[in-house]
């Protein structure tokens, strides 16, 4: 079981996630992270480190980090809410749906490059 009295300096997250400090007092000014202060010093908890760790794989995942606070918001709002498990859902479709139109995309791009491809080896194969 994690020590949830454990604590983070920011420099701990940066090295742990390969992003620079800046990104990280982005994503406190953006509203996903909310570290405690010890004077000047930021110190990020357990859920902090977990909440980093999911703005990154969002944005692995195309998520822009306004999608990925209002998944926040709606987790932090009320875990046991049908409207927010429900919102939540509708958030996850959403992002599906986009996903798979950019996979047909990507799909008939790769399709065009590639008769392109064989059409310009073609004419190279000609001209030689």
């Amino acid at each position: 079981m994690p020590d949830s009295t454990k604590t983070f300096s920011i420099s701990d997250l940066s090295k742990e996630f390969v992003v620079t400090t800046r990104s990280i007092r982005f994503y406190e000014d953006q509203g996903l992270m909310k570290p405690a202060r010890r004077g000047q010093t930021r110190v990020y908890s357990p859920q902090d480190r977990i909440r980093l760790k999911l703005i990154l794989r969002g944005k692995r995942l195309g998520f822009s980090l306004a999608e990925t606070r209002r998944l926040f918001d709606l987790y932090d709002a009320d875990r046991s809410s049908v409207k927010q498990l429900q919102g939540m859902l509708s958030l996850i479709d959403e992002k599906k749906q986009h996903l798979q139109q950019q996979m047909e995309d990507i799909t008939v791009v790769l399709m065009e490059l590639s008769s392109v491809e064989i059409r310009c080896k073609s004419e190279l194969k000609d001209l030689n």
